[in-house]
């Protein structure tokens, strides 16, 4: 591995541990509960921001419980043992992008980055709409970060897949 990737798992391993997310917390992390009512943060969110049209600042308390939602979700389910679901093949395949980036092919690496781009445009178009209060921009943007997102997790079931196909599986880390 060159210095530079290896630097990159070294910083990635840190806000890892600053996060605490051991292998315990990996697991609650794939469980479809976890994964799926995480999901219901973004029109939570969306409805908390937008809020502040009727509650002033009281919005920051909504906005608050939806933040502290997202922090605790991953424990509240039980960890799952098996990597048979959709979710947990995607939620593995994202640990496995985050610790061992080098060995992920490039066509994954590229269209990985592709749906982080959709997602950041989805919500850059979200929080413009957001702050302007225009609803299409908002749900469009919202609509662009789901779609990522989804087909995010998707790849990294794929990327999952192939790697454990291939024997390089290591889910150290």
């Amino acid at each position: 591995m060159h210095q530079k990737e290896e630097e990159k798992v070294k910083g990635k391993s840190r806000i890892a541990s600053i996060f605490q997310i051991s292998d315990y917390a990996w697991r609650h992390h794939a469980n479809p509960w976890s994964v799926y009512t995480r999901f219901a943060a973004i029109p939570a969110m969306i409805f908390a921001v937008w809020s502040r049209v009727w509650i002033s600042w009281l919005a920051l308390i909504p906005v608050g419980v939806v933040i502290f939602w997202l922090a605790v979700n991953p424990f509240i389910f039980p960890a799952v043992s098996a990597n048979h679901g959709w979710t947990a093949r995607g939620i593995y395949g994202e640990k496995l992008w985050l610790f061992h980036r080098s060995r992920v092919s490039r066509g994954h690496r590229i269209i990985l980055r592709l749906l982080i781009i959709l997602g950041l445009a989805g919500f850059i178009l979200m929080g413009w709409g957001l702050v302007r209060l225009r609803l299409w921009p908002t749900v469009f943007g919202a609509t662009l970060v789901t779609v990522a997102q989804l087909w995010r997790i998707d790849r990294m079931g794929l990327l999952y897949e192939e790697m454990e196909r291939t024997g390089s599986v290591e889910m150290d880390g």
